[in-house]
């Protein structure tokens, strides 16, 4: 299964979240600590996405393994950015392994990934997709639940519905068309970050510099908190909200 982690705060490096850290996301990628039911090994690619400043984010994504792309420590020690969100990728047997099948996923300013699985794909997301515009069902990145998961996120914040609803509004119907699916999502537009505990895990950090979510501590420092499951996290800077998803079932 996946693994993820975002940022926002102060400029910095993603260097420490991604590689140097104790449990940094390229540990996480081969030795994870809280898996609930997935994989281990997440060898299937990577990515990264960041905010330079006042455009949208740039996306770095590639198919092998997080550890064995010989470029990655060069390019993100080079870097200082206010928000970053970086995922590592284990493919659901029977979905393909490629640069568009790794997170993040993204359009304009938005910058999204999934950790999980929904099961029954593709039939059981197939009433879902089809109130997409099917234009959109062409342009899907790859044929995963994870990108049509995106398709259907987009949709619904395009349309002008709130971050916070659109999330969690589309884990419920999600999980009321699939039982069972695992659905940690993660979304950020580089001023804010929301996440969602289901079926898997997730933690939580939050300082003087910034706000840290992901799937697991990336060290063992005090400060990290666990999310419990079926429970979103609403973050800003300045702020940490942790509710319970089916207290808000917007669709």
């Amino acid at each position: 299964m996946c693994r993820h982690v975002a940022y926002l705060g102060e400029a910095c490096s993603p260097e420490t979240l991604l590689l140097a850290a104790p449990h940094a996301l390229s540990r996480q990628s081969h030795a994870p600590t809280d898996m609930r039911g997935g994989g281990t090994v997440n060898v299937d690619g990577f990515g990264i996405g960041w905010y330079p400043g006042a455009t949208d984010p740039v996306r770095y994504r590639r198919t092998g393994p997080i550890w064995a792309d010989a470029g990655l420590a060069g390019l993100v020690g080079s870097l200082r950015s206010t928000a970053f969100l970086a995922a590592v990728r284990s493919a659901t047997p029977g979905m393909p392994v490629s640069e568009g099948a790794c997170a993040p996923f993204g359009a304009g300013q938005w910058l999204f990934s999934h950790n999980g699985v929904v099961p029954g794909w593709p039939d059981s997301m197939a009433e879902l997709a089809g109130k997409l515009p099917i234009a959109d069902v062409l342009r899907l990145d790859a044929p995963t639940d994870s990108a049509l998961l995106w398709a259907l996120l987009y949709d619904r914040l395009r349309s002008g519905q709130p971050p916070e609803a659109a999330v969690t509004g589309l884990v419920s119907e999600v999980d009321r068309a699939a039982p069972g699916a695992r659905l940690n999502l993660l979304l950020t537009d580089g001023e804010r970050m929301i996440a969602t505990a289901w079926s898997h895990a997730l933690s939580v950090h939050r300082d003087a510099t910034g706000v840290v979510i992901a799937s697991e501590p990336c060290d063992s420092g005090p400060g990290w908190t666990s999310v419990p499951d079926r429970h979103a996290v609403f973050a800003t800077r300045d702020s940490v909200d942790v509710v319970p998803i089916n207290a808000d079932r917007s669709s």
